[in-house]
């Protein structure tokens, strides 16, 4: 991407942005030299990271089918959207139950102009857009677009996904949860993935803390207990609280070894 031509009004291409950098890594266009930077510093300590960001766009793509065609979910809040690559929540919802509705949310003014232009429902189905920050769950919760295209008396599948771990400080993700879950009602779902240090050598564990200390890096890992924590009150689905690869994974599917992956995940029912 022209890092000078393509920056729509409210974007800084001199910035890295979460979004930017997962699409770099997950092969796309849609990135600044900035983006590109940050990622390939993170890859540079972290080798297999980009597994870990193909891994979790896999499971999303997984989740999202088990919500509609197990689970029999037709509205999705999917906040932390990131760049349209193929397969996004709604195609693949839409694909199984036509008349699914979605909303995206993202705070970065890039994805939604991709969004707006891209993700196109289908004839049955909406999706809509709101340019909102996941620190605010108020303003998302209360914006009129989401109100227009969901029916908050009806089950809605809540996606978090590679989003809470730029949520930064110890417990600082649970309280954004449990607002956002309170205002669903039972038969709703929590889709969540999480970056982690767990599976890495004290020694990585330590670098990568030093990077997120110099500002290095923004993803905020997290322990498992934790993740888990955030799911507290659902009844998890199975296979409950495992590494992105590992969730219902697809038949005859290579399982990489959990310190290639470093995400957590899970699936949770509102009762």
């Amino acid at each position: 991407m022209d890092d000078t031509s393509a920056a729509a009004p409210g974007i800084d291409p001199t910035q890295p942005h979460p979004a930017r950098r997962y699409n770099y890594w997950l092969g796309g266009k849609d990135n600044f030299a900035a983006d590109r930077a940050s990622g390939d510093e993170l890859q540079k300590h972290f080798p297999k990271v980009r597994l870990g960001a193909l891994a979790n766009r896999a499971l999303l793509q997984r989740a999202t089918r088990f919500l509609t065609a197990e689970a029999g979910i037709r509205q999705f809040l999917d906040i932390g959207t990131g760049l349209p690559t193929a397969d996004n929540t709604h195609e693949v919802a839409q694909r199984h139950a036509p008349a699914s509705r979605v909303v995206y949310v993202d705070n970065d003014p890039l994805v939604m102009v991709h969004a707006r232009a891209l993700l196109n429902s289908s004839p049955e189905g909406r999706t809509a857009y709101i340019e909102a920050d996941l620190n605010d769950p108020d303003a998302i919760l209360r914006h009129p677009v989401l109100h227009e295209t969901l029916d908050l008396t009806q089950p809605v599948g809540l996606m978090l996904v590679a989003v809470l771990h730029f949520i930064h400080g110890d417990g600082a993700a649970t309280p954004i949860v449990r607002r956002l879950l309170d205002a669903l009602p039972s038969g709703s779902y929590l889709v969540a993935t999480h970056a982690t240090s767990d599976f890495g050598t004290p020694e990585q564990q330590a670098l990568y803390q030093q990077l997120i200390a110099q500002g290095r890096s923004d993803v905020w890992t997290r322990p498992k207990a934790e993740f888990a924590g955030l799911f507290e009150g659902l009844e998890l689905v199975s296979p409950g609280v495992v590494p992105a690869s590992e969730w219902r994974p697809e038949p005859g599917a290579e399982i990489p070894e959990r310190s290639d992956i470093n995400v957590w995940t899970a699936v949770g029912r509102k009762p």
